[in-house]
């Protein structure tokens, strides 16, 4: 996919970059389609000399690297590999047993997710009959049961109830209660694509959304009793179920707007090992938490932004006022020998320089930020027809990107945000910082694709637009919704149905219980547990336990303060501890200070409740 025709001269080997002429431009901004919801063609200028800028400062003598090519799948192949990344595989192969985790994740689907799983089980059917294979593929008729009567709650599988203290104006019969959300409200109790059926089955659309800087809607998310999870407060036994849902969540919302995704996969070829440019993102935090264990995002990276932000973020025309190429290029190669030695002269380092140092680092990953494997889905997103729908499917999209690619993404975005905060000064506003950025994010080197002016024309605008709404929302793009803890929730509680009817799994536990019960009576006192207590641990702390009553109005947050004041031993930081909600229909979960006690515990009357460090 470049999306910017490039061509190579034969002669000389350079590539030449073509710009769309401008009454190119204009002619394809009067035949783009509605539904496109571009950002205005004129303000493109910025974004065609970024493209300009990055072929001029790769020069006659770039390094040369080994082309990324996209695997074409075959007939199937890509459904297969769906449902295998879904954990779904066995469906459609005999020869394993269905495992209990994948009949419990079955359990959970909504109406949506699961006619999306059944329509990839239906078409790997088909190809493999076309192949006369002798698979013996499940009838899906026999796995998904329909809900059982035209009364059944929308976006609420089915046996599981909504909760009692849902707000007004959350899915009602019918799903009448979707259709009359204010449209800046974002339901995350149900289900996306069950909202989205409702939609289409209850409206006829509207206008196109402004492209405006400030007439893009502010999306708001009411706050839950139980608390918001956010990326990085669940273990990765629960975030891989997360994954999976989000995957079958995401492709079901794309169905209900009848948008084929066409996934790509990568031919894996060889990178460089070490350094910095060039490097996969995994090697790079190999390298750098041999040096700083516990890092997230590569340190070359964190240290560009910390360079740019001590030359202070007023510059007029950052991040679009690119540096000089040579001397760009001479301080990337400076820094592949010094940056791990800590010798690199940073002071020399001018800010427009360390910006296009920045840019060219994002260009050279050999694979996309955004991945090779879900960039046509990002890609895809405008075509969904409204704004809500685009943010919802752009949330999935953030829950399925690798950790190492969402953490470095969600860096990059609070660094762009605060650039535009200084628009005043430096006269990059947000459409502005997105449409250099695009060409930077989605343009990634050896990737070819051969397209009309009138496509590139809109792609470019796309792209531009798929940044800018990243930035745009990216405090609620990080966000796991609600309904896909429930369905976490309920597939963690079917597992453990399973294993108690497991005769030896039964007395294990029965024992568990009796020694828990025992430990509990010899330390709780009188009023705790039956009387509304409830016993938060701190095991590595000096006080490793105390009895909190529960309230109508207890938080999180309260626990926390009053644990800091009785702590004595080693006097601790507020800021430097969390309480976490660990077993029961949860294997760990880092709580939202505004949670309420008492709701988590009718949610999950089986956790513990404990304080731990924060880990950064």
């Amino acid at each position: 996919l470049n999306w910017y025709y490039n061509t190579q001269n034969k002669s000389t080997g350079h590539r030449i970059v073509r710009s769309p002429a401008r009454n190119a431009r204009r002619k394809a901004a009067l035949d783009r389609c509605a539904s496109q919801d571009s950002l205005d063609e004129l303000s493109l200028d910025d974004y065609w000399k970024e493209v300009e800028n990055i072929h001029q400062s790769s020069g006659s003598d770039a390094e040369q690297q080994d082309e990324v090519q996209l695997k074409v799948p075959d007939e199937g192949e890509q459904e297969e590999a769906w449902l295998a990344e879904a954990g779904l595989a066995t469906l459609f192969d005999e020869s394993v047993a269905v495992p209990e985790d994948t009949m419990s994740l079955l359990s959970t689907l909504t109406r949506t997710q699961a006619a999306a799983v059944q329509r990839r089980v239906e078409t790997v059917k088909q190809t493999l009959r076309k192949k006369n294979k002798q698979h013996q593929v499940p009838d899906v008729r026999d796995i998904f049961k329909p809900p059982s009567s035209q009364g059944e709650k929308v976006g609420v599988t089915p046996n599981t109830r909504p909760p009692p203290d849902r707000q007004a104006g959350s899915v009602c019969e019918n799903g009448e209660g979707i259709a009359a959300r204010s449209e800046t409200h974002v339901d995350l109790e149900a289900s996306f694509s069950e909202q989205a059926l409702v939609y289409k089955e209850g409206t006829k659309g509207g206008g196109a959304p402004s492209d405006a800087d400030d007439k893009l809607p502010t999306f708001r998310i009411p706050r839950e009793k139980t608390g918001t999870t956010k990326v990085g407060d669940l273990g990765p036994a629960d975030m891989k179920k997360v994954q999976r849902l989000a995957l079958i969540e995401m492709t079901a919302l794309f169905d209900t707007a009848s948008i084929d995704l066409k996934a790509h996969k990568a031919v894996k070829l060889k990178f460089k090992e070490s350094g910095l440019f060039g490097v996969p993102l995994s090697t790079l935090l190999e390298q750098d938490q041999k040096r700083v264990p516990g890092t997230k995002v590569p340190l070359i990276l964190q240290r560009l932004i910390s360079r740019i932000e001590e030359e202070g973020l007023d510059t007029e025309g950052l991040l679009r006022i690119p540096g000089v190429a040579t001397r760009v290029k001479a301080m990337c190669l400076e820094l592949e020998v010094k940056f791990y030695e800590g010798t690199f002269a940073w002071e020399t380092l001018k800010q427009h320089d360390a910006a296009s140092v920045l840019k060219l680092f994002i260009r050279e990953l050999p694979h996309p930020l955004l991945t090779v494997e879900h960039l046509s889905a990002f890609t895809s997103v405008l075509k969904l027809p409204t704004r809500k729908q685009q943010l919802q499917a752009l949330n999935l999209l953030v829950l399925l990107l690798p950790q190492a690619s969402r953490d470095t993404l969600k860096v990059l975005l609070e660094f762009f945000e605060r650039v535009i905060d200084h628009k005043e000064q430096n006269k990059m506003t947000l459409n502005n910082v997105a449409m250099v950025m695009a060409p930077n994010i989605f343009m990634f080197k050896g990737f070819r694709h051969k397209i009309s002016e009138q496509q590139e024309f809109n792609m470019a605008s796309e792209m531009a637009n798929i940044v800018r709404l990243l930035i745009r929302y990216q405090n609620l793009l990080w966000t796991i919704p609600k309904f896909i803890m429930d369905q976490v929730r309920k597939q963690n509680m079917e597992n453990q149905k399973k294993m108690s009817r497991d005769r030896a799994m039964r007395k294990i536990l029965k024992k568990m219980a009796y020694d828990r019960e025992k430990s509990d009576k010899q330390e709780k006192n009188p009023g705790d547990g039956a009387q509304g207590f409830i016993r938060v641990q701190a095991p590595q702390f000096s006080k490793i336990s105390m009895a909190v009553q529960l309230t109508n109005d207890l938080q999180a947050s309260d626990i926390l303060a009053r644990f800091v004041n009785q702590e004595s031993g080693h006097p601790v930081k507020r800021e430097d501890i969390s309480l976490y909600e660990v077993g029961g229909n949860i294997s760990e979960r880092c709580l939202d200070e505004e949670a309420y006690m008492k709701d988590l515990m009718e949610l999950n009357p089986s956790a513990d409740w404990v304080i731990r460090p924060v880990q950064r």
